[in-house]
């Protein structure tokens, strides 16, 4: 029996989905100017407008019609849907004290129809690899049947005779499948004509036709949920890694008709071969003996955290055990790695079963007759215990690695992934002939068709006019309309330019690399950017200092603070500290901000040395973008007459931003972070933000009505005090990022009752729209010709399209809002769940569009609304808030926990989180 690790005790919990309820009606909304259209009836494809036809979200009233028609091709194939009854079987597949992977699901249900009992199973079903399966006729077992499946055939009698390791019997899995319903596709065809209710029957259809679909390349194929990977195209990419190119496949409802949504993605692999090989390519080691043999304390620390980042990485990735010179006797199974072991097999002992106490080493030495070569090397401790030499060990192909790729290989990740638009439409097409729909039995027996020779859809999309923007006094060009999704800061000063009294600079690179001179002429480059944009700064000659190689960050910066108050006459600190930060610096960097944004309430703009030496007007003058808004100002603002529907006088609106983000894959214990962003002035160019710790992977907001009220307030303190207006907010638009489709009745249930109680605390009449912004998706569109595309091939900014592909009852619509760079632009998909503004889809879709033109940040406009991506960023620095000295692991070891310690580690979390400085919770700190 190979060596055991202490057992632990781990719980593993399942959720289901919630109820699904209706939403009321809608009426005219403010004026939009009219379509530029070709006089089509603009009502066909709407839904059924009687109240019982019910909908999740806004029922659609209408479509939008201003703007510029162009045609477009989207990644879509229409699909004909079955006519026959589907039945939908429940699945529980025992013993399951844990939830069993969906692989090993697959494996089970594929020997249970091919080899136990393959006359129950003809034709055979199909299954998602969780608890759901649908036949095409009723199997011949009545309402429930039992099965026994084992996944290892019986030891001939030769293998037996050769004296083959006698061992325990291969595990048994009971399989129990009940009849819980009968699907008549007929409700999917009156869903799609918008003639009924999306309730549980629709959507248990829709389930089944995408698990129909993605039933064989499941078998045969590495998957992923919604997509699978092949090895046909593939990339090393090193550190253990190698893409591989991917097809996601789903089958979507449209209006009148069903689509199936094609696109290529990426898979990140691991490299098969030896595990120890594998080992020392991801931490870039040479031989193993670098392994587990420190040289003094610096080396033993640097070993712990190697090892650590190596427990990540290998985590969950199942081995084989392939021992030097021996003949595999039988199929021995695939073991899942759940750790990495501290010390080697010379030195990790443990207890056999007749009561020896023996090390790994000599236990390989005598049950198996094999000399470790490497007994210094950690051994890798699988979920039963069991402790392995790495040496041993043998990564197979075809295993996808669920982690965060490594930062540095994100560039490596996107070259692969990264495809023109015509280039990534020739790949879509190219896949039908590997999905195959045709030559699977599967799609044929349940009576779906896709024609052969299909051809992506194509359609009319809308290109929206930009908003003109509005830029400051003393501008020579004070307003201008962008072209192209872009627009520059040539002859413009800035809306509210701030005034900077005293300032400093911190220097991290080393003195040789970033000289004085240099710091000199960054000083001047950044006075003479100040002064274009309409910057004031009193102090032109600021302190400069240069840290020491190991000198601690917070004491650095409140000592050069120092320096800046006593040579400014002791009238105050530094209104800005600018950082100069050497190449692959994050700590130093996290460091910075939590002094500035957490400690002290200091604005800081850090600037990497090698960006700001000898850099161009241009770069300095984006760097004044970040640094007038962190200080209060304001960089540009929607004129007023270009968007009546943002800035209605009549109807002052705040509107927020939302968003969620989760811990790593694997990172069990650590939590979940929450943002809001909302503008506090009347031009919604000026944001504020709020940030919170919550359970982990909990997707809706606890905190949403405590952070809600923050932000009214703040908006009637700055309406009365400083725009001196009367009267609070009379619409809250509330965009909300990261929620997926099943969950939209969670944010009706949960967070909009928030937004409403937070408005009854500060005494606030709004009405209330709330729209889920969603990015995960692979709805993609390109140009028909290239007259109607950007210099990139890809739709220009401001296209949208709410018809054809869009939710057949719901109010929902597309708007790719930005210009193009590298590859294939993904638009933004806008959900409209709530809404008592009775928004019209034209003003709505401008309202949105003139949001993406005021992200301070950039002189582009951006892919979602500037608050939703402000969320986004707010979320990404809620590590800066915790105490960079203290010992607070953000990312985890990788190995699992049981319910008390990721309790006991969420409370320490929760504990740590420290509250903005005051004065930051003005400003665009997060800039």
């Amino acid at each position: 029996m190979p060596p055991r690790a202490a057992p632990s005790d781990r719980g593993s919990g399942r959720g289901r989905g919630g109820a699904r309820g209706g939403r009321g009606g809608r009426g005219a909304g403010p004026a939009i100017p009219p379509a530029r259209s070709s006089g089509v009836n603009t009502n066909v494809g709407l839904p059924d407008a009687s109240s019982h036809i019910t909908t999740v979200g806004v029922k659609r009233t209408a479509f939008g019609t201003s703007g510029r028609a162009i045609h477009v091709f989207t990644n879509h194939f229409e699909v004909k849907i079955p006519e026959a009854n589907i039945l939908h079987y429940d699945v529980v597949i025992s013993p399951s004290e844990k939830t069993l992977p969906a692989r090993l699901n697959m494996e089970i249900i594929e020997r249970l129809q091919t080899v136990i009992a393959p006359e129950v199973f003809t034709p055979r079903a199909v299954y998602d690899g969780r608890k759901n399966m649908f036949a095409a006729r009723p199997l011949p077992f009545g309402t429930s049947g039992e099965f026994e499946v084992t996944l290892v055939d019986p030891p001939s009698p030769g293998d037996a005779n050769r004296g083959a390791e006698p061992g325990r019997p291969p595990k048994a899995y009971k399989v129990k499948l009940t009849h819980v319903a009968t699907i008549n596709p007929e409700v999917l065809a009156r869903f799609l004509q918008g003639k009924q209710s999306h309730d549980n029957a629709v959507l248990t259809a829709i389930t089944a036709l995408n698990v129909v679909i993605r039933m064989e390349p499941s078998l045969k194929y590495p998957f992923n949920v919604r997509s699978f990977f092949t090895d046909r195209e593939k990339k090393d990419i090193g550190s253990g890694i190698v893409l591989w190119r991917g097809y996601f496949q789903s089958v979507r409802p449209a209006i009148g008709r069903m689509l199936i949504n094609v696109d290529i993605s990426t898979g990140a692999m691991y490299k098969p071969g030896p595990l120890l090989t594998i080992a020392m390519e991801f931490l870039g080691y040479e031989h193993p003996s670098r392994f587990g043999q420190p040289q003094g304390p610096n080396q033993q620390q640097q070993d712990f955290r190697d090892r650590v980042r190596l427990q990540r990485f290998l985590s969950g990735v199942r081995v084989t055990v392939e021992i030097p010179g021996q003949r595999q006797t039988s199929r021995r199974p695939a073991r899942v790695v759940k750790k990495i072991s501290q010390g080697g097999p010379a030195t990790l002992f443990f207890t056999n079963r007749e009561g020896q106490r023996m090390n790994v080493k000599d236990y390989f030495q005598r049950a198996h007759n094999y000399q470790l070569r490497w007994p210094h090397v950690p051994c890798v401790e699988l979920g039963s215990g069991a402790l392995i030499p790495m040496e041993v060990c043998h990564i197979f192909e075809g295993q996808i690695m669920r982690k965060q790729v490594p930062p540095e290989k994100t560039k490596d990740v996107l070259d692969f992934a990264t495809k023109k638009p015509q280039e990534r439409l020739g790949s879509i097409k190219n896949g039908l002939g590997v999905l195959a729909y045709g030559q699977s039995e599967y799609v044929r027996q349940f009576g779906l068709v896709v024609q052969p020779n299909a051809t992506p859809v194509s359609l009319q999309a809308r290109i929206l006019d930009p908003p003109v923007l509005q830029y400051g006094q003393g501008s020579r060009q004070p307003t201008i309309k962008p072209r192209d999704g872009a627009w520059n800061m040539i002859d413009k000063k800035f809306f509210r330019p701030v005034t900077i009294r005293r300032w400093c600079v911190a220097v991290f690179e080393r003195q040789q690399r970033f000289r004085m001179d240099l710091a000199q002429e960054m000083v001047h480059g950044m006075l003479q950017a100040f002064a274009s944009v309409g910057i004031t700064v009193l102090e032109t000659d600021p302190v400069i200092k240069w840290a020491g190689s190991h000198e601690p960050v917070a004491p650095f910066l409140r000592m050069i603070g120092g320096e800046c108050f006593n040579k400014n006459g002791r009238q105050g600190g530094p209104d800005l500290i600018v950082a100069v930060l050497p190449e692959a610096s994050a700590d130093i960097y996290m460091r910075v901000k939590h002094f500035g944004d957490i400690t002290q309430g200091v604005a800081t703009q850090c600037l990497r040395s090698s960006k700001c030496t000898r850099a161009k007007a241009q770069y300095f003058a984006n760097v004044c973008l970040k640094i007038n808004v962190k200080l209060g100002g304001i960089n540009t603002i929607p004129d007023a007459r270009s968007v009546p529907v943002l800035t209605d006088p009549h109807n002052p609106t705040i509107v927020m931003g939302a968003d969620v983000i989760h811990p790593a894959p694997g990172a069990d214990g650590r939590p979940s972070f929450t943002s809001l962003v909302g503008n506090v002035d009347s031009d919604n160019a000026k944001y504020i933000a709020d940030c919170r710790v919550q359970t982990s992977r909990q997707e809706m907001i606890d905190d949403l009505q405590d952070m809600a009220k923050g932000m009214i307030q703040m908006y009637l303190g700055y309406r009365t005090g400083y725009e001196k207006k009367q009267g609070g907010p009379k619409r809250i638009i509330f965009y909300r990022d990261g929620v997926s489709e099943g969950q939209f009745q969670h944010v009706l249930d949960y967070e909009l009752p928030q937004l409403r109680a937070a408005c009854a605390a500060t005494g606030v009449q709004a009405k209330i729209t709330v729209i889920v912004v969603g990015k995960r998706h692979h709805v993609r569109f390109f140009p028909q010709n290239s007259g109607n595309a950007d210099r990139s091939g890809n739709c220009p900014a401001g296209t949208v399209v709410d018809k054809d592909i869009v939710h057949p009852t719901e109010f929902d619509f597309y708007l790719q809002s930005h210009s193009g760079l590298l590859g294939t632009s993904r638009p933004a998909h806008y959900s409209v769940l709530y809404d008592e503004n009775n928004f019209t889809p034209d003003s709505l879709q401008a309202l949105s569009f003139a949001l993406c033109h005021v992200y301070a940040r950039s002189t582009r406009s951006v892919s979602i609304p500037a608050p939703v991506y402000y969320a986004d960023i707010v979320c990404a620095r809620a590590k800066n808030h915790y105490d960079p000295e203290g010992n607070m692991d953000l990312e985890g070891s990788g190995a699992p926990l049981d319910d008390a310690q990721k309790k006991s580690a969420l409370d320490a979390f929760k504990a740590g989180f420290k509250p903005l400085s005051a004065a930051m919770r003005k400003v665009m700190y997060f800039s």
